[in-house]
């Protein structure tokens, strides 16, 4: 999955962004699946392309699982759910938030919503499938 991710991002051509942000999992999820997907794609795109990796965001409050939700829903399932993790200086950064599924953009336009008051110039997003609604 890494590799296809690599050749996503060569396609979006240049320039390329000044930072790689994986879409955190909560920590019961995260217990319960062992793994957060994004952060392994994030990972490998890094390693492979130089661009830092900085997992930024957390997700703040647990949420109900977004798959039994309608568009309208998810969106107001994830107001708030995500903060910056530290403090970091955005100003002027672009970001490349990396994600495993797309399904109605509610979770990717959160956390752009979260990086870009944090300062972030521009967020791009990057997944690997996409999912009808």
């Amino acid at each position: 999955m890494g590799e296809l991710a690599l050749a996503a991002l060569k396609e979006m051509g240049p320039p390329h962004p000044h930072l790689l942000v994986p879409i955190p999992l909560t920590k019961g999820r995260l217990k319960e699946r062992g793994f957060n997907q994004s952060l392994l794609i994030a990972r490998h795109l890094s390693r492979r392309t130089g661009i830092p990796l900085l997992p930024l965001l957390v997700k703040v409050r647990e949420t109900p699982s977004q798959t039994s939700l309608g568009p309208r829903d998810r969106r107001n399932n994830l107001k708030g759910a995500f903060a910056l993790r530290d403090p970091f200086p955005l100003d002027s950064k672009s970001v490349l938030v990396v994600d495993d599924v797309f399904t109605t953009g509610a979770t990717l336009s959160e956390a752009a919503r979260t990086l870009l008051r944090a300062g972030a110039s521009e967020v791009m997003a990057l997944t690997l499938a996409r999912s009808l609604p």
